[in-house]
C-alpha cells in the first residue's frame, strides 16, 4: 500500500491476508515509515519549481513599537532582488486580514475582541519577530542580504510580558480595542452555588499553577512555494498543514478570491502538534510576489527564525481550589486565571485556556459544581496557538495537582481519595456539569490496572534502596478523560483503479500519527481490499471534495466513520453488480472478506475482480451500477472519551537537583484499537513531548521582549536520556458513538504525562522538605533552589 500513489514496497502474504492480518486490531507496521527512513520524503522545502525566486522576511526586532517609516533604498538596488513589498503594499491588493475560527460567548455584557491581524505589520509592532516587510530576489543568499538592509524606523513603547501584568493600571496597551489588553473574558459556571460550595466545605485546597509556554519546535520548519496561473487567475501553494482544505479556505480568505482559485498541496509534513494548522504572512507575500512577478516564489524557515516565527504553545496561570467535604467528596472545583494570547490572536487562540479547561476539569470524577473564570490577554510575545492537547492536558493537570495536594492536606491516600470520586461504570452514561456525556469507560478499573502495573505496593522498599543512594524517590499518579473534538462530515472516496490499486481519498492529514496505516485497515476489514493495493490520498486539494483536517484527537472517529460508510454502500452497489454477474437475485448475494457470493454455493466473485470487470467494461443492464468508486462524505458524531492512568517515579539528587524518570507505567483507554502499536507509539511520544515541558523547556522573555531562549542553545528539547522505559497495558471499552467503535489517542500521552511527572515530583520533595508545590519545568537550578530554601526555612 501506498502514500499519494508513491510505491512503499509493504509485501503481503496472502494467506496472512485471508485471516485479516491487516485488518482492525492488527499491529501492523507502518506503511509510511520505510519511504521516509530511506530519506525518499517529499517536504516542503523539497519542492523546486523552474524559475523559482527566492523570499526571506524582515522582522521587528523590538516588542512594542510604533513604525515610522521602512527605508528599501539601499536593498531594492542590491544584487539579485526583484522586489520588496511592506504592509501597504499588500494592503492595497486587497488582501484580508488573518481569519480566526473560534466564536464564544464570554461574561454577560462583554464580547470577544479581535483586532484586524495584516500579514505585515503596517501601524505597528507587537513581539519581536513581527513581519514588517518581504524581500523577494533570485537567490536565497540574496533576499536574505537585502532584508538585512532594510532599515525599519520604530518609536519603541514600553512593553508588557507577563500575564497578571498586562491588565495592571497603567499597563502598556497593545491594542486600543482591547482596553487592559483583555481579547475575551471568560466565564463558565454559576459563581453563586459554588461560592455556597466553598463557603459549606470541611476544606478547601488551593494552588496557583503555571503551564507554562512552549516553543513547538516540530521537526521540520515552515516552508511554502508559491505559484500564480495568470492565465487561469489561479494560485498554487505547497506549505505543510494539518488538512489541505481547510488551509485553502483560509489561504483564499486572505488573498480575497474564490476558494477554488487555490490548490493547496501538502507533502509530507515533519510535525505540527497544532501549530502548522494556521496561515502566516510569509504564505501570504509568497503568493503575492508569484502573482506580481509571474514567477513561483519559495520561502524556507531557518530554526533561529521559526522561535520568533512559528506560534508557541501552551501560557496559562492559574489559581486553582478544590472543596471537599469531612470525608473528601468533591463539592466544587473552581479555576481562576489568564491564557497568553501574545502579541495577536491566532486563529482559535483563546479556546484552549477557556472552554477546554472547563471541559477537562472534571475529568473522570463527580465534581457537581464547576467553575472557570479566564482573562485571556494580549503580550508582547509570540502569538500563542494549539499544542499537543490545547487545553485538555492542562484541565487534568490542574484537577490532579488539586487531589494530590489536598490528599496530603487532610491526611487521606490519595488513591482513596480518587476512588472516593470516580464516576463509577454504573453511572455510564454520565452528563457532565458541562455538558459533556461520557458513552463509556470504566475509571476505577484504570486506576486499579495502572497500580498493579506500577508495582505500587513495592515503591516503599524502592524509596528506601533510593535513599541508600542518596537519592529522594517520588511518585505520582496522573490520571485523565479527554474530550476529544466533535467530529465532522469527513471524505472518504474509495477508486478501484485500472492498474489494480484501489485509492483511499481522505480530508485528514497524516502528519506522524499513522493514518496511512489505518485508514487502510479499516477499508481492508470492511471491503476485503488487499492492504498493499491501497494508495491514500490527502495531500491535494483538487482531488478532494471536502475534508476537516487532523486535529483534537478527531481524525480517525471521522475518517473512520466515513470509511465505513463508505464500504457499505459500495457493498450495496456491489451486491447489485453481482447479481447480474452471477445471475441470482439481490438477495440472495452475501459479502465477506472481499468476495460476493451466492448464498449457500460455491459461486463467487472477488470484489477486486469484479472491479475489474468493470474498469473493462463489462457489459451489464442498462440499470446496473458501472462502477464501485465512491465518495462519501460522512456522518458526523458527538466526541469521544479516551481516557486512561500514567504512574510516574523519579529520583532527585539532592545535591544537583536533577530529576530523572526512573519508572514509568500507563493504562489507557482508546476504544477499539485499530492498530495497538501505533496507539503505543502515539502514547509515548505524547509522554516525552510532556516530560520535556515538565523538566527543561522554558521560554524566557527579559523585561522588553526580547527573547532570550531563542535557539536551541538556550532552550532545551527533550531527548533520549530523558524518556523512560515504558509499560504499557490497553485497558480499552469500545466508544458508542461511532460506528468502529475508536476513541482519541494522539493526545492522551501528554494528558498524563504533565500530572503524573510532577505529582512525583512534589512527592519526592515533599517527603524529605515538605516542598508542595513548583513551576515546570522542574529544572536542576530551580529543584536545587527549592531544596536549599526549605532547609534555610527549616533551620530558622
Amino acid at each position: 500500500m501506498s502514500e499519494d500513489c508513491v510505491p512503499m514496497n509493504v509485501r503481503v502474504d496472502e494467506e496472512a491476508l485471508a485471516t485479516m492480518k491487516f485488518g482492525v486490531g492488527q499491529a501492523v507496521k507502518r506503511a509510511e515509515d520505510p519511504r521516509l527512513v530511506r530519506g525518499e520524503g517529499q517536504y516542503t522545502d523539497d519542492v523546486n519549481l523552474k524559475g523559482q525566486a527566492y523570499c526571506a522576511m524582515v522582522r521587528s526586532t523590538q516588542a512594542h513599537g510604533v513604525i515610522k517609516g521602512i527605508d528599501i533604498s539601499a536593498a531594492k538596488d542590491m544584487p539579485g532582488v526583484l522586489a520588496i513589498y511592506t504592509g501597504k503594499e499588500l494592503k492595497k491588493a486587497g488582501y484580508k486580514p488573518m481569519p480566526y475560527r473560534v466564536n464564544m460567548q464570554g461574561r454577560p455584557g462583554t464580547e470577544m475582541i479581535k483586532p484586524q491581524r495584516y500579514a505585515l505589520a503596517m501601524d505597528k509592532v507587537r513581539f519581536v519577530g513581527d513581519a514588517v516587510a518581504c524581500v523577494i530576489a533570485e537567490t536565497a543568499v540574496q533576499a536574505q542580504d537585502a532584508a538585512e538592509a532594510v532599515v525599519v524606523d520604530i518609536e519603541s513603547l514600553p512593553a508588557v510580558i507577563e500575564m497578571r501584568d498586562a491588565v495592571k493600571p497603567g499597563a502598556p496597551q497593545l491594542y486600543d480595542e482591547a482596553p487592559s489588553n483583555i481579547a475575551f473574558d471568560y466565564t463558565f459556571g454559576d459563581s453563586a452555588k459554588v461560592a455556597e460550595a466553598f463557603a459549606k466545605a470541611a476544606h478547601v485546597t488551593k494552588m496557583s499553577l503555571i503551564d507554562s509556554r512552549i516553543v513547538i519546535n516540530a521537526m521540520e520548519p515552515r516552508a511554502c512555494v508559491a505559484e500564480y496561473d495568470r492565465k487561469s487567475e489561479r494560485f498554487t501553494l505547497y506549505a505543510p498543514t494539518q488538512g489541505v482544505m481547510g488551509s485553502r479556505a483560509s489561504a483564499a480568505e486572505m488573498m480575497n478570491v474564490p476558494a477554488e482559485k487555490v490548490h493547496f498541496i501538502a507533502t509530507n509534513v515533519g510535525g505540527s502538534f497544532g501549530m502548522k494548522g494556521a496561515m502566516f504572512p510569509e504564505y501570504v507575500c509568497s503568493m503575492h510576489g508569484a502573482r506580481e512577478l509571474g514567477r513561483p516564489v519559495k520561502w524556507t524557515d531557518k530554526r533561529s527564525d521559526s522561535f520568533l516565527s512559528d506560534h508557541h504553545g501552551r501560557a496559562q496561570e492559574f489559581d486553582l481550589e478544590l472543596a471537599l467535604d469531612k470525608d473528601g467528596t468533591f463539592l466544587a472545583v473552581r479555576a481562576t486565571g489568564f491564557g497568553d494570547l501574545g502579541g495577536y490572536m491566532t486563529m482559535i487562540g483563546p479556546l484552549f485556556s477557556t472552554f477546554n479547561i472547563a471541559k477537562h476539569l472534571n475529568s473522570c470524577y463527580r465534581t457537581p459544581l464547576i467553575e472557570v473564570n479566564t482573562l485571556c490577554v494580549f503580550t508582547n510575545t509570540v502569538p500563542v496557538t494549539a499544542y499537543r492537547g490545547a487545553g485538555r492536558p492542562e484541565g487534568n493537570y490542574y484537577m490532579e495537582r488539586l487531589i494530590d495536594n489536598a490528599a496530603a492536606e487532610m491526611g487521606i491516600d490519595p488513591v482513596k481519595l480518587r476512588r472516593k470520586n470516580h464516576i463509577q461504570p454504573k453511572q455510564i452514561p454520565y452528563k457532565s456539569p458541562t455538558g459533556s456525556v461520557y458513552d463509556s469507560g470504566d475509571f476505577p478499573a484504570i486506576l486499579d490496572k495502572a497500580l498493579v502495573l506500577s508495582d505500587w505496593k513495592g515503591f516503599a522498599a524502592r524509596r528506601k534502596e533510593a535513599a541508600k543512594r542518596g537519592k529522594l524517590r517520588g511518585r505520582g499518579i496522573g490520571q485523565f478523560l479527554e474530550v476529544t473534538a466533535p467530529t465532522m462530515n469527513e471524505l472518504a472516496g474509495v477508486h478501484f483503479e485500472k492498474d489494480g490499486s484501489v485509492t483511499l481519498l481522505t480530508g485528514s492529514h497524516d502528519h506522524g500519527q499513522g493514518h496511512i496505516t489505518t485508514f487502510a485497515q479499516v477499508l481492508t476489514q470492511h471491503l476485503g481490499v488487499p492492504f498493499e493495493k491501497i494508495k491514500v490520498m490527502q495531500t491535494d486539494s483538487d482531488r478532494l471534495k471536502t475534508g476537516t483536517g487532523t486535529g483534537g484527537s478527531k481524525s480517525l472517529m471521522c475518517s473512520g466513520t466515513a470509511i465505513v460508510e463508505a464500504s457499505a454502500k459500495i457493498v450495496e452497489t456491489g451486491k447489485a453488480v453481482a447479481s447480474h454477474l452471477l445471475e441470482a437475485n439481490v438477495a440472495d448475494i452475501d459479502f465477506k472478506a472481499g468476495q460476493f457470493s451466492i448464498a449457500g454455493t460455491d459461486r463467487s466473485i472477488s470484489i477486486m475482480e469484479m472491479a475489474e470487470k468493470l474498469n473493462d467494461g463489462v457489459k451489464l443492464p442498462g440499470d446496473a451500477p458501472k462502477t464501485l468508486d465512491i465518495d462519501h462524505v460522512g456522518t458526523a458524531g458527538p466526541a469521544t472519551y479516551p481516557n486512561g492512568c500514567h504512574i510516574c517515579e523519579v529520583e532527585i539528587d539532592p545535591d544537583t537537583g536533577v530529576v530523572q524518570i526512573v519508572k514509568y507505567s500507563m493504562v489507557g483507554d482508546f476504544g477499539v484499537t485499530v492498530n495497538p502499536m501505533i496507539v503505543e507509539g502515539q502514547v509515548q511520544g505524547g509522554v516525552v513531548q510532556g516530560a520535556g515541558q515538565c523538566l527543561v523547556e522554558q521560554t524566557v522573555y527579559t523585561e522588553d521582549g526580547q527573547l532570550v531562549t531563542g535557539s536551541f542553545m538556550d532552550y532545551a528539547m527533550p531527548r533520549a536520556d530523558i524518556a523512560p522505559f515504558f509499560a504499557y497495558e490497553d485497558a480499552s471499552i469500545p466508544a458508542t458513538t461511532n460506528p468502529l467503535g475508536v476513541k482519541g489517542c494522539g493526545e492522551a500521552g501528554c494528558a498524563g504525562s504533565l500530572t503524573s511527572i510532577m505529582n512525583a515530583i512534589i512527592d519526592a520533595l515533599r517527603s524529605e522538605y515538605g516542598i508542595t508545590n513548583m513551576d515546570m519545568p522542574a529544572t536542576p537550578h530551580r529543584v536545587w533552589q527549592a531544596i536549599q530554601d526549605a532547609q534555610k526555612a527549616k533551620a530558622a
